[in-house]
């Protein structure tokens, strides 16, 4: 059954609500609908939600749909950021519009290549798809994580996914911080890279940290670079 916008957006607000902020359901007044209105009425009708005593609360079909609705939003915010630079101020909007445009399947291919991001814009878990699971490759990524990178390839970073907040602190205050330019120069021993005039040797654990917007730049074959000693220090997130 194909939704309403508002329905989606119903579905949305319930999700984030019960899966983020652990509610068990909401009221019509909190959601800003009554009863009657035609979009809480075809979620209704779908099995999506039920409502008893003015609460709405999502039924295992509606989860499984409203899961793929913020999973399809939060894309579409990470693709308008990462892609087209849409600008913070109306990424929530326009991202609201752009949602409803992505049909079942490309919000896979959009997932894929972005890299599999798993945090929006605004520091909000994406919901993993089918292609996270297998984690399906695509021939030109436009987004991927540094670790994935070859020595040469270089861009701007795109955002930082770190479970620890002492971490992420630590790599924002060593200036690795979204939309500084990055050069990959060594992946093997260690993961060397130049931010600014800054060069850092990393492991794979910070290495997965870091995702990268990718320029059209030719990636150096590790065959082709000759061995070189690098003499700055060894950083790891403590």
């Amino acid at each position: 059954m194909k939704l309403e916008e508002k329905a989606e957006e119903l579905l949305e607000t319930l999700w984030i609500h019960t899966q983020e902020r652990k509610r068990d359901s909401l009221s019509l007044t909190e959601l800003e609908v009554s009863q009657g209105d035609e979009p809480l009425s075809q979620l209704v009708k779908a099995g999506y939600v039920s409502v008893t005593d003015s609460q709405v609360r999502l039924t295992e079909a509606g989860l499984a749909e409203a899961t793929t609705v913020v999973r399809r939003h939060r894309l579409a915010e990470r693709l308008l950021n990462d892609v087209l630079g849409a600008s913070d101020t109306f990424l929530h909007e326009k991202a609201c519009k752009f949602e409803h445009l992505l049909d079942r399947g490309l919000d896979e291919n959009i997932c894929t290549l972005l890299g599999h991001p798993r945090l929006c814009p605004h520091g909000q878990p994406i919901p993993p798809g089918r292609c996270c699971q297998e984690h399906l490759q695509w021939p030109h990524r436009v987004v991927a994580p540094l670790s994935e990178l070859l020595p040469g390839q270089q861009g701007k970073i795109a955002y930082i996914y770190a479970s620890e907040s002492a971490k992420l602190q630590k790599l924002m205050s060593m200036g690795i911080l979204p939309s500084a330019p990055i050069v990959v120069e060594q992946t093997f021993p260690s993961y060397v890279f130049r931010v600014r005039q800054s060069q850092f040797a990393v492991d794979k654990d910070i290495a997965n940290a870091i995702y990268v917007r990718l320029e059209e730049v030719e990636p150096t074959s590790p065959a082709e670079k000759s061995p070189r000693r690098w003499r700055w220090g060894w950083w790891r997130a403590r």
